[in-house]
């Protein structure tokens, strides 16, 4: 079988992501586990905390509206730079680069790091003139759209979204988990999910959290 057979052959599993998010990071780094002993392709695209949060900004708390303010927008304008002119294949190794220096490093969603990120992966610096204002901010909303109409907006980042059994896609949104599962935790955890979230009609689960993400 060729490789280009064999990739099809995977389940594509869609992700979205914002860089800013510790907790969308820690489930992404569980999906590449999954990845390794599960037949999935993960497929990234890009959603928004910033456009997410716009029609409610007045009833964050204080502290969170100054970050979808001043931090929120800066890497995502940059990203969907990179796909639009780059495509989309250099989202993961993208994601890869930012979420490590944003997150584990705790360089956070700064311009430096984003910059580093860029040319870690191969990427122009150029793309970091899209910080401030890009002309793809309408490609930036219909990825966000397309990701968050199918759980809703009452949840946030991650959106994840598999083929069901009849074809039709289940979405999602998390698991939140943190740390990120290895090896057979990873599947196990994969395999619950899918088989909850297959059910018609289910809702929710969730329990209180009790500590912040766990960065490797």
């Amino acid at each position: 079988m060729s490789a280009t057979a064999e990739a099809s052959a995977k389940t594509p599993v869609d992700f979205w992501f914002d860089p800013l998010c510790p907790w969308a990071w820690m489930t992404s780094r569980w999906v590449l586990e999954v990845e390794k002993v599960r037949d999935i392709e993960v497929r990234w695209h890009l959603m928004s905390l910033a456009v997410l949060n716009e029609p409610r900004l007045d009833e964050l708390p204080e502290q969170y509206q100054e970050m979808m303010r001043t931090q929120a927008w800066g890497p995502v304008r940059v990203v969907i730079a990179a796909q639009q002119e780059h495509g989309a294949q250099v989202l993961g190794d993208l994601y890869t680069a930012l979420g490590t220096r944003i997150h584990n490093r705790g360089e956070g969603p700064t311009k430096e790091a984003v910059a580093g990120a860029l040319e870690e992966v191969g990427l122009p610096a150029s793309l970091l003139d899209h910080w401030d204002k890009t002309p793809y901010e309408a490609e930036l909303r219909a990825s966000h759209k397309e990701g968050i109409d199918k759980v809703g907006q009452d949840v946030g980042t991650p959106v994840i979204a598999v083929p069901g059994a009849d074809g039709e896609q289940i979405a999602f949104f998390g698991p939140v988990v943190t740390p990120a599962p290895k090896g057979e935790e990873a599947a196990k955890l994969w395999d619950g999910t899918l088989l909850v979230a297959s059910v018609p009609g289910f809702y929710e689960i969730k329990r209180t959290r009790t500590q912040g993400p766990i960065f490797d």
